[in-house]
């Protein structure tokens, strides 16, 4: 009984710092848009959590963690899917779940997972989605999108299975099944929506657009390295002394290598020192070390750090190159080091070798099939019916006005544009 509350204790404590991280995310983007834009992005994000944790108890928890699957691939409709209820074991009420932490608790923490891929894209969509569609966009995604492919590993579903017991697709936190599942829906709705007027020259350059509070985007970024801990170390899912420390060494390694990786780098590239860089950096290093932070030594996780860093920057222009508006950088970050992260398990650490790379392959390429395809379906449709993209005037005078009735910052007047 006294292992399962200090168990239960440390996971409680992990829930309020996944849960600290949206407040982390929603810094990031508004530091690095324009003002007239604060609103509309504040509420995106506090829209997020609200609804995804009510959908997540009305539907996700049991969709991810179904009683039976089909084939190992799509989770049993008709076992308890709706609505969350309390567990029972021999006609009575059982709530130490798996005997390490409560039901309660267990529902709650993953909750907090479950918002976080949604919030991806509210950074690679700002300044210029409707906010209606993105709010439907929203509910369909995280509601259904997000926990069928979360029970494919977590669940106990096909990716957990490849190459028979104790092998199989591994993500230890989420590099894949999080990160990655929100920047495939980013990568998607960034293409469909287009890019923001003046992103591009006409001959096809990429110009800065600046954000409009430098400051705000960097305690966002230390905001989340610390919901980090929540993140990685609860996915331990116990207070299990000896992995609960090495989960917290190495995802703050990679953190660091990745910070400094990509500021170096892109300091020899463009001749300056870019604080944007650094900062996307360290989210870089922290995306990459998700996947296996539980199987790496520090020196591993800083060699993870520094490759997720570099990604950043040639990530960064790549994206650029391919004429995407991204104003967060959040397809270098979550997908890319997502994917690099994720591949990174079958490279270093305790599980590294040709077969565990080819699972790893097959986790990402599943899942970027089925999110690609099903986040294609759902914004094309809301595009071709209610339209997904704010008009001209709207875009150019700010969403905050037109779409909330007032700025963030009434007192001061600051450049707009």
């Amino acid at each position: 009984m006294e292992a399962l509350a200090t168990n239960n204790v440390w996971m409680m404590i992990c829930t309020a710092l996944v849960f600290f991280m949206h407040l982390g995310f929603a810094f990031l983007e508004i530091g690095l848009t324009r003002q007239k834009n604060t609103l509309n992005i504040l509420f995106k994000n506090v829209f997020i959590i609200c609804v995804g944790l009510l959908l997540y108890c009305l539907l996700g928890f049991n969709l991810m963690y179904p009683a039976g699957q089909i084939a190992g691939f799509i989770p049993d409709y008709f076992v308890d899917l709706f609505g969350l209820s309390s567990p029972v074991k021999d006609g009575a009420l059982d709530l130490s779940y798996n005997e390490g932490y409560t039901y309660w608790t267990d529902f709650l923490f993953q909750g907090m997972f479950a918002a976080t891929a949604a919030t991806i894209v509210s950074g690679a969509v700002a300044e210029r989605i409707k906010l209606g569609p993105f709010m439907i966009f929203t509910i369909l995604y995280v509601g259904i999108i997000y926990p069928i492919v979360g029970s494919w590993q977590w669940g106990g579903g096909f990716l957990s299975t490849l190459g028979g017991e104790n092998a199989g697709f591994h993500d230890f936190a989420g590099s894949t099944i999080v990160h990655s599942v929100g920047g495939w829906g980013a990568l998607v709705a960034v293409y469909l929506l287009g890019s923001r007027i003046g992103k591009f020259s006409k001959d096809g350059k990429a110009q800065a657009i600046p954000g409009h509070n430098i400051p705000l985007a960097a305690a966002g970024v230390l905001i989340l390295w610390l919901g980090w801990f929540g993140f990685n170390g609860g996915s331990v899912l116990s207070a299990d002394p000896a992995g609960t420390s090495l989960v917290l060494v190495t995802t703050s390694l990679a953190a660091a290598a990745g910070g400094v990786a990509a500021f170096i780098l892109s300091t020899l590239l463009y001749k300056n020192f870019d604080l944007t860089m650094f900062l996307n950096g360290i989210l870089g290093g922290l995306v990459g070390i998700t996947a296996g932070a539980d199987l790496m030594s520090p020196t591993e996780a800083i060699l993870i750090g520094i490759i997720a860093g570099a990604i950043i920057v040639l990530g960064v222009a790549f994206i650029d190159r391919l004429k995407l508006d991204d104003p967060v950088g959040a397809i270098a970050v979550h997908l890319i080091c997502g994917i690099w992260g994720t591949l990174a398990v079958g490279i270093f650490g305790a599980k590294a070798g040709l077969a565990q790379l080819g699972y790893q392959l097959t986790g990402v390429g599943a899942t970027a099939a089925f999110c690609v395809l099903f986040a294609f379906i759902f914004l094309f449709v809301l595009k071709k019916t209610v339209g997904i993209r704010v008009s001209k005037q709207e875009e150019l005078e700010g969403l905050d006005m037109h779409e909330h009735g007032m700025n963030a910052y009434p007192d001061f007047r600051l450049n707009q544009h």
